[in-house]
Formats: structure tokens, sequence, C-alpha cells
């Protein structure tokens, strides 16, 4: 089982560095339920969207030209890695510091789907990242939530600590009906992700990870930085979920299959 890393351990880009754009944690599902084929073409995505020109310009673009990136996989609520701490990406050789790391990086599984536990530690580890005008937590995943406790209260902690979360559902094939739902863009949407621009953009296929994940990192980069409220003391608050929207379907699906294995 992967250990969880202590946020001491993100490298030296840390918050006393130069301010960015944005600091993204790139979050990323490595549950058992992605076979080794889809694991590696996930791999082979990022690293295809982190060295995309068209991502690069939108870097360029911004108000400080540079942004920071950490990469990290989850999976049960015990199981976080930083497999690329924290770097700042100002231009194609700072990218590939990033690509190096994940190139050569083991891919590892887990069990377990907490997507809980994966964003209140994305949301700790933006503490560790350079200042920035607006801080990202990009969580994909196959399946909804089944353990670490409920989802939503997970995303409105994040919320509250002024902390965007942006989704990323795989949908690579029809669903596991014990682990996953057919509408699993659906359930991001109201249950995952939260912020004045959030986004949900499903992977429909393994062979389109890579596109999908270079759009969704140059709407990340390039989305303007949010207003302040008027009200100094209030935070954004995720939409309600839709009606018919099930948030701890994923509990529940997992909990029929503990009973049916007559486990105690």
């Amino acid at each position: 089982m992967l250990l969880t890393l202590a946020l001491g351990e993100v490298g030296e880009a840390g918050a006393q560095g130069a301010p960015v754009d944005v600091a993204l944690v790139l979050a990323v599902d490595i549950s058992l339920s992605m076979d080794g084929a889809e694991q590696r073409a996930q791999r082979e995505g990022y690293i295809a969207a982190l060295s995309d020109p068209a991502v690069m310009d939108a870097i360029a673009r911004g108000r400080r030209g540079r942004i920071a990136v950490a990469y990290v996989e989850w999976g049960g609520p015990w199981t976080q890695r930083v497999v690329a701490p924290w770097t700042v990406i100002a231009g194609p050789d700072d990218a590939q510091a990033v690509i190096e790391e994940l190139r050569f990086a083991d891919i590892a599984t887990s069990r377990g789907t907490s997507i809980t536990a994966a964003l209140d530690f994305a949301t700790g580890l933006l503490a560790e990242a350079p200042p920035a005008d607006r801080r990202v937590i990009d969580i994909s995943g196959d399946g909804p939530n089944n353990m670490g406790g409920p989802v939503t209260q997970a995303r409105d902690r994040a919320l509250a600590a002024g902390v965007e979360v942006n989704g990323l559902p795989l949908m690579l094939g029809p669903p596991d009906p014990i682990f996953s739902v057919p509408d699993l863009d659906i359930y991001y949407q109201d249950c995952v992700v939260g912020g004045p621009l959030a986004l949900v953009i499903p992977v429909l296929g393994v062979e389109r990870f890579a596109s999908a994940i270079r759009q969704k990192l140059i709407l990340e980069i390039a989305a303007p930085a949010p207003r302040p409220p008027a009200d100094v003391g209030t935070t954004p608050a995720a939409a309600p979920a839709a009606a018919g929207t099930d948030c701890a379907i994923g509990e529940k699906l997992y909990e029929r299959w503990r009973r049916s294995m007559d486990w105690n």
C-alpha cells in the first residue's frame, strides 16, 4: 500500500516562491478499476498535455506568465502519493522537469476510491504552493467516492479554503456495475466540482486522454482570477446536487458489494 507523503516533502518551490497565475494540483486516480493500459494512457496523456505548445501559449499569456503544478496519485483513504512535487512552469524547460518525473515514476495501484481523501490531501498540498491568483484541484476518476466520508463535505472544505475543484470523469467503457455509475459526469458535476468556473470534461475513451487533458489544462490556465466577494466573510458555495443525483451512491454500491461477500 502507498503511504501518504508529508506536506514537507513537496520540493523547493514552496510558499516563499514568486507568485504565479495558477497553482494546480493534478490529482489522478490509480484505483484497481483502472487496468494497466488505461493507467499508462492516462500517464501519457498528462505527459503529452504538459508538453503541448497550446498549453505553453496559455501559460505565456497569463498575467505573470507562469503557473505551479503538482501531480498526485490517489486511491483509497490512505493512498495519496506526490509523484511530481510543486514545480513552477514558465516555459518548455520547466514543463520538461515535470514530464521527466512522470515518465520515470512507477505506475502504482490502490484499493478503494476516496475522492474525499484526495480532495482533502490536495487542499492541504495547495497550502505549500507558491502564492497564486487561483488555486485549483483537477481531479480525475472512473467511479464515485465509496469510502472516506461524504465527498460533498470535502468539496465544501476545499471551497471554504478558496480552492476551485474541476473534474475529469473517466468514462472509458461500460460502467462497472459494482463500483461505478453510467452518469459519472453528472455525479462529478453535482457532487465533486465546485467554484464559480468549475469544469467537468469527461474522457470517453482511452484514445481521448491526451486531448481531454490538454483542453482542461488550457481552460484552467486561461480562466480569469475570481473577483473578491462583496462580503469578505463569505466563501463560494457549491450548487446543491440536482434532484435525482445521489452523492452517496458509491458508498451504497460498496456496501452492497461488501454484504454480498458476507464480510462482517
